[in-house]
């Protein structure tokens, strides 16, 4: 226990859809807007988080709550956020079915302009089929067997662009012809994935940066450790440094008992017309194997948080949990969600962080007054 700790990258996922992870009629209800995540990622970078990441959805789950079904766009939005910070580093996701490589290489390298070398990219297959039907966009069910192909060749031209400045890949599903870029990133872009299944752990050890994984449980900070192990394997067969970020939930209090109190509430009003929703598009899937982030989430055991890992307790018992999960070798850090995003960034700031060993080469919290 008095070993060095290995220090965590803190990350916040912010807000970008409405009532954030919670599927439930008892979590906060709220409208997503550029105030909200602005106040958020502005709190993020003044309590020294690392970084900043928006996911993309354009279609939500319906029910009581309307989960999902109001939501900004992830470019768009980090732009703005861009140009109202300094320091943390943003990353937004591209849905890949929707925009050409080259138009997403071209948005990315004007982000980096804004920010000044601050943003990197989430690259994402798409999995609810609804999403992109909607659009005319979806290409068939045959898309769920042949997704990371699709991906691969993507995040080849995004690499070409962005290192020379030119592609001209020939492939299956993108033929470019003398295709340029300029100018380009000023620092190497950053690449992110969220694969769990063997062909996106494959994927990720070749071409992405950071994997994002679920982590498991309530109050099980380390059980996530498998999926770290076959992120292990499949970078030993690339020779790429990747490391793998756990996306936790955080519901804390000042004891342990107020903080279950919550989390108890949050659970009796599970929307169950929307996790039924969750429950029917990830069966549409029936190419992938059980061990896709899909499965996990759409899991009937703990729908109203989609199945990600849970942190409840006293900011003690979180801070302790969240020291824990830097134990599992191959981890570089954590991606957060809050029930309530405002008031769980301050406790965070102010009350978790300071008590962890893995964040002490994080300066003291910074007070409201500068992160407001």
């Amino acid at each position: 226990m008095n070993e060095p700790a290995a220090a965590m990258n803190v990350g916040v996922f912010i807000p970008i859809g409405n009532n954030g992870w919670l599927i439930s009629e008892n979590a906060p209800q709220y409208k997503p807007s550029f105030a909200l995540n602005k106040a958020v990622t502005l709190k993020a970078e003044g309590y020294g988080l690392d970084f900043a990441l928006s996911m993309i959805k354009l279609r939500g789950f319906g029910g009581k709550t309307e989960f999902w079904d109001h939501n900004l766009e992830s470019f768009t939005l980090m732009a703005g956020l861009a140009a109202v910070t300094s320091k943390i580093k943003l990353y937004a996701t591209a849905p890949t079915l929707c925009f050409p490589p080259a138009i997403t290489a071209r948005m990315a390298a004007t982000i980096d302009s804004i920010s000044g070398g601050r943003f990197g990219l989430n690259l994402i297959t798409g999995w609810q089929k609804p999403e992109y039907s909607q659009m005319g966009l979806w290409p068939g069910d045959a898309f769920f067997a042949d997704r990371y192909r699709y991906l691969s060749e993507y995040a080849q031209i995004l690499r070409e662009l962005w290192e020379t400045g030119r592609s001209d890949l020939k492939g299956t599903y993108f033929q470019m012809d003398d295709c340029r870029l300029s100018p380009r990133p000023q620092a190497p872009m950053k690449l992110i994935c969220a694969g769990q299944s063997e062909a996106g752990m494959a994927f990720t050890a070749t071409y992405a940066d950071y994997n994002f994984c679920f982590g498991k449980g309530v109050n099980t900070p380390t059980a996530f450790a498998p999926t770290v192990a076959r992120l292990e394997a499949a970078k030993a067969k690339t020779g790429r440094d990747v490391s793998s970020y756990v996306l936790f939930m955080v519901i804390s209090d000042e004891t342990d008992a107020a903080a279950h109190a919550k989390w108890e509430h949050y659970k009796a009003g599970a929307d169950q017309e929307a996790i039924a929703w969750l429950g029917v598009q990830g069966a549409a899937d029936t190419k992938s194997g059980a061990d896709t982030n899909v499965r996990q989430m759409a899991d009937p055991t703990s729908a109203v948080n989609i199945n990600m890992g849970t942190l409840v307790g006293s900011f003690e018992s979180v801070a302790r949990m969240l020291d824990d999960v830097m134990t599992v070798p191959g981890t570089g850090g954590v991606l957060l969600v809050f029930d309530d995003f405002l008031k769980g960034l301050d406790d965070f700031g102010q009350k978790i962080q300071p008590l962890m060993r893995t964040r002490r080469h994080v300066a003291s919290a910074a007070p409201l007054s500068e992160v407001a």
